[in-house]
């Protein structure tokens, strides 16, 4: 029971992943990342099976770095995208396949725009303005088409996903706890307050 959100705004993008780690009915954790920053102006949310989703990410995380090194420039988030694509096309295909869902994004200094790209186990991959991963998409995904607006500031994209977490609250049998939220703009990627939009150190 994995939640997922993405939302793009006028030159940000923000995420918010729940913080359970569950095993069958158990809650074992209620403070666990979902999310890893994968360079400088990029982000990836990811969901699926526990130790898939880990190893996939730093996986990710070591090959962008890499390639950082050797070329001395990063990977534009679309580049990083379809590159992280067909690895999960590639994995699907090998004898042990990968079962993550992610949402990948970031700001793009080049052109100075946000870009957000919707990625499942099936390396299908899509750019979208809003996107959700895992029990959030049945609840959030009609509110992020209600309230989107492609050229929305930080504080409104904070207050839509706010709209989300209530939606997921109220409607929702289960109790997610807790949300990370990061935020990736022209400054870089930051961790924020769902609550009071403030940095969180």
């Amino acid at each position: 029971m994995e939640v997922s959100f993405g939302i793009t705004g006028k030159d940000y993008v923000l995420f918010a992943s729940d913080t359970s780690a569950n095993r069958s009915i158990v809650r074992m954790k209620s403070n666990e990342d979902k999310q890893k920053v994968i360079g400088k102006h990029l982000v990836m949310a990811y969901s699926g099976e526990p130790g898939d989703t880990l190893n996939f990410a730093e996986y990710v995380e070591r090959n962008l770095r890499l390639y950082q090194i050797r070329n001395h420039l990063p990977l534009r988030p679309s580049s990083a995208a379809s590159w992280t694509r067909l690895q999960l096309a590639n994995s699907l295909r090998s004898r042990k396949p990968y079962s993550v869902n992610l949402l990948l994004g970031g700001f793009d200094p080049t052109n100075g725009k946000a870009e957000l790209f919707w990625i499942d186990y099936l390396g299908t991959l899509g750019t979208v303005p809003y996107a959700a991963h895992g029990y959030g998409a049945y609840f959030a995904l009609s509110t992020m088409d209600r309230w989107h607006q492609p050229d929305m500031d930080l504080e409104a994209g904070l207050e839509l996903l706010r709209k989300c977490v209530n939606e997921l609250e109220v409607r929702f049998i289960v109790n997610l706890g807790d949300f990370t939220v990061r935020v990736a703009d022209k400054d870089g990627v930051r961790q924020i307050s769902l609550k009071t939009g403030e940095t969180v150190v």
